[in-house]
């Protein structure tokens, strides 16, 4: 199957952070290509339904515009492929929430596209010229794939790697945006015990799906 990526909007008040968006280095493609080609383990099945009759309400919630289907589908699949990439699926929600407000057709100013908003010249860096980047599978695993990469980049540290994965390195308010969302909308509490283990930097907190 073929895979994309996407990256989209944020607030019309806010700078453009799709424009931003650098080229990866040679090392960082190729990590991201090996990323995507791995095989990941899958979440318990249960575990998955518990968190799914929890998310579906708060979704509901957050986009009561897109189709009760649509919105079940979607948190479907950034469970199973957030846990495939050993990211928390509440962090991947809360990186959606802020892109795109989980529309999965929206596309920026500066042409990213999709529930992740990546731009289309990740299709020629690491995916094929006729990836669909609208597709939910296609641009979930693109997005968790970059976003692993660069969480492994800066060692763990959180707020650095969203920046990276948005476009802003340096700056703080992407990472901002997104832990805001994280913990106003998608905390659940199983994720306490990741963040005490965090040496108390409540930033690094949800990186993977279970405390370490």
């Amino acid at each position: 199957m073929a895979f994309a990526l996407s990256l989209a909007g944020l607030l019309a008040s806010l700078p453009g952070h799709a424009a931003q968006q650098e080229r990866p280095s040679e090392e960082v493609r190729s990590m991201i290509k090996a990323a995507m080609t791995e095989k990941h383990d899958f979440a318990d099945k249960y575990e998955a339904q518990v968190w799914l009759v929890d998310m579906t309400g708060r979704l509901a919630k957050r986009a009561p515009k897109i189709p009760a289907a649509e919105r079940l589908h979607v948190l479907r699949r950034v469970h199973a492929i957030a846990t495939e990439f050993d990211l928390n699926p509440q962090l991947v929600l809360a990186v959606i929430d802020v892109e795109s407000r989980f529309d999965r057709f929206a596309v920026s100013k500066a042409g990213a596209r999709g529930l992740m908003q990546v731009m289309p010249f990740w299709r020629e860096e690491i995916g094929e010229p006729s990836d669909n980047l609208f597709d939910v599978d296609t641009n979930l695993r693109y997005g968790c794939a970059i976003l692993k990469i660069y969480l492994a980049r800066e060692k763990a540290r959180l707020a650095p790697a969203l920046a990276r994965y948005n476009g802003s390195y340096g700056q703080g308010w992407y990472p901002s945006l997104v832990m805001d969302a994280f913990y106003n909308r998608w905390f659940v509490v199983q994720d306490r015990r990741t963040v005490d283990t965090a040496g108390g930097q409540k930033v690094t907190a949800p990186l993977a799906t279970t405390a370490r």
